[in-house]
């Protein structure tokens, strides 16, 4: 654990920041450049992407203060806590694809070959998100007595997001971390079997990290909404998983009755 990479001046530069910067960066270079490769237009889906990005920010920050409005609620002061926070995923992507709905047919793109270009990217600079997240000390895990728990030792992680010090803890972010990963290797290695058609690498992209998610909570020690016994993000999960499995199969029966050309 990291969470502070270097000071300049005695300002902070915090690994949280840095690792989300380059996920953003990351995941809009992979979908431009699979833009270019699948045909689409990578200059509009660059320009897309910049305001995605912007949802995104603004979503997970808006789907925290909404999960804790009583507690900033007590303290006002503590909004202004929002501009460093990373937020949370879920609203980050709800964000996005409303956005997405508005914005891409604006741009005359293809919206679910659009959205399949840019499934990987997300997955990908998730990973990368996630390891901002094991250096920062957040969305930490469980106390455990597995041989590969992880132990945070740095105050300036048990100030800023609380992190248990000095307790073996499920490495959580890692959990995460290498679900992404590997839902992106099935993406990437199965857009191009069987067949093809819009929408597929999208839709199996929110079923798999839905499935992911819903179990990785379970695994989470923060603090973060509840309801019914379930956190906020497994709430979600069980609304996005049948949306995506229904949404997946009628436009695979769509494209079986009318043949639309193929992403690969």
């Amino acid at each position: 654990m990291h969470p502070i990479l270097f000071e300049v001046r005695e300002w902070p530069l915090y690994a949280y920041g840095v690792l989300l910067a380059v996920a953003y960066l990351a995941g809009l270079q992979m979908a431009v450049v699979r833009a270019r490769r699948l045909g689409v237009d990578s200059n509009r889906v660059l320009d897309l992407g910049i305001y995605l990005i912007i949802a995104a920010l603004v979503g997970a920050k808006l789907m925290l203060l909404l999960v804790d409005f009583r507690y900033f609620a007590s303290q006002p002061g503590e909004v202004l806590s929002l501009v460093r926070a990373g937020g949370i995923f879920y609203g980050g992507l709800i964000a996005a694809i409303g956005t997405a709905l508005v914005l891409v047919p604006r741009y005359g793109l293809p919206m679910w070959t659009t959205a399949d270009v840019i499934a990987p990217g997300i997955a990908f600079g998730h990973v990368i998100g996630r390891v901002g997240c094991l250096l920062a000390g957040c969305c930490y895990g469980r106390p455990t007595s597995v041989p590969w728990a992880v132990t945070f030792t740095d105050p300036v992680a048990a100030a800023n997001v609380g992190t248990p010090l000095d307790v073996p803890l499920h490495p959580t972010q890692l959990y995460e971390a290498g679900v992404e990963l590997l839902i992106l290797g099935v993406l990437l290695t199965t857009e191009r079997r069987g067949r093809p058609f819009p929408g597929r690498t999208f839709w199996l992209y929110v079923l798999l990290y839905g499935v992911s998610r819903f179990v990785v909570e379970f695994y989470r020690g923060d603090e973060r909404g509840m309801l019914y016994g379930l956190s906020t993000s497994q709430v979600v999960s069980l609304v996005a998983v049948p949306i995506a499995a229904v949404t997946w199969r009628r436009l695979r029966g769509q494209a079986h009755i009318a043949p639309t050309p193929s992403i690969a």
